[in-house]
């Protein structure tokens, strides 16, 4: 049986290349509990702009480097609006509606997570054509008194805080028609990541076990995708550490998925 490209569903994963091996972890969860073939693809800063993309500008940091080489080469901060940012997929995420070409269903997530269920559940589940996006929507504070994440940078605060880093686009909605890829690399920072160019109602609930944050969300809550928005295993001992045993045995999970894939 022949397989159309366009019958396969796809997740876009924001990526870093500090965080390679996060990336190549979420790609195995998805394969690992996916129950029918998944495209996953990721979304990489440096192509973007290769291709016409993306031309947004940043001061300070340069997320090419593995780490700051001083004190002041830290933070990143948008040129648009002055705003800190701590990933190379900060904005690039608002892209995905054009790279599926405007069609279909296709699923973005930030790098730094991985599926403790079947993604296609998401597809199956929350597809009502209605709805132009739909995400969970935290109500976000840092449940530590972090002030600074990974790599130094600043922990901002900001409303709907990571609403955007899980998102389900319904990419043919009439309301993806006020974003234009041009907005992607000019408009502010608060209007990207509140969706400013679509009206609430047609912004659809994801539950939160979808996008279980580690230091946010509750250690009730039986996550089927884990976030560590705060850093991750990856940097245990050195940035990050766990705030409880949910977090702990989340991290361990991870770790064995990284094993897997060496």
């Amino acid at each position: 049986m022949t397989i159309k490209t366009n019958d396969i569903p796809t997740i876009f994963v924001g990526y870093d290349p500090r965080e390679n091996l996060a990336y190549e972890v979420l790609k195995h969860s998805v394969n690992k509990h996916a129950s029918r073939l998944v495209n996953v693809y990721p979304i990489k800063q440096d192509l973007m702009r290769l291709i016409g993309l993306y031309r947004r500008a940043w001061q300070l940091g340069s997320s090419m480097l593995p780490k700051p080489v001083s004190d002041k080469d830290i933070q990143h901060r948008d040129q648009i609006d002055g705003k800190p940012f701590a990933t190379d997929f900060s904005f690039t995420r608002f892209l995905t509606p054009f790279l599926n070409r405007l069609e279909g269903w296709a699923l973005f997530m930030d790098c730094d997570m991985y599926f403790r269920s079947d993604p296609i559940e998401l597809f199956e589940k929350y597809n009502n054509s209605k709805y132009a996006i739909y995400c969970v929507k935290h109500n976000h504070t840092q449940a530590s008194e972090e002030k600074y994440k990974m790599y130094g940078n600043e922990q901002y605060q900001y409303s709907r805080k990571n609403w955007s880093s899980v998102i389900m686009y319904n990419c043919s909605h009439e309301g993806h028609k006020n974003l234009t890829v041009d907005d992607v690399s000019t408009k502010a920072g608060r209007w990207l990541h509140n969706f400013k160019w679509l009206d609430d109602n047609v912004i659809g609930d994801l539950p939160e076990e979808w996008n279980w944050l580690d230091g946010h969300s509750s250690s009730n809550i039986d996550a089927k995708n884990v976030h560590f928005t705060r850093g991750g295993p990856w940097f245990r001992n050195a940035i990050w550490k766990p705030l409880d045993e949910k977090s702990e045995m989340y991290a361990k999970e991870w770790e064995v998925l990284s094993q897997e894939i060496k």
